[in-house]
């Protein structure tokens, strides 16, 4: 019981810290829960394919074909 009158002294003092790291605990927990179950539903047709780096110049080089 201490540690939570602690904890209620402390969101009463810094409630601005206090959700602050209420904020990071949920950022945190959901990317881990959510995106495994996301994972399989996601499909391969959506994907974009890759780029092809070919058709970009770099200065100074010249162009092979």
């Amino acid at each position: 019981m201490a540690i939570m009158k602690k904890l209620k002294m402390f969101v009463a003092q810094e409630p601005v810290v206090a959700a602050s790291c209420l904020l990071a605990g949920v950022g945190l927990f959901l990317p881990a829960v959510v995106r495994p179950i996301l994972n399989p539903l996601e499909t391969t047709t959506n994907q974009f394919p890759p780029p092809v780096f070919a058709h970009h110049v770099v200065p100074g080089k010249k162009k092979m074909e």
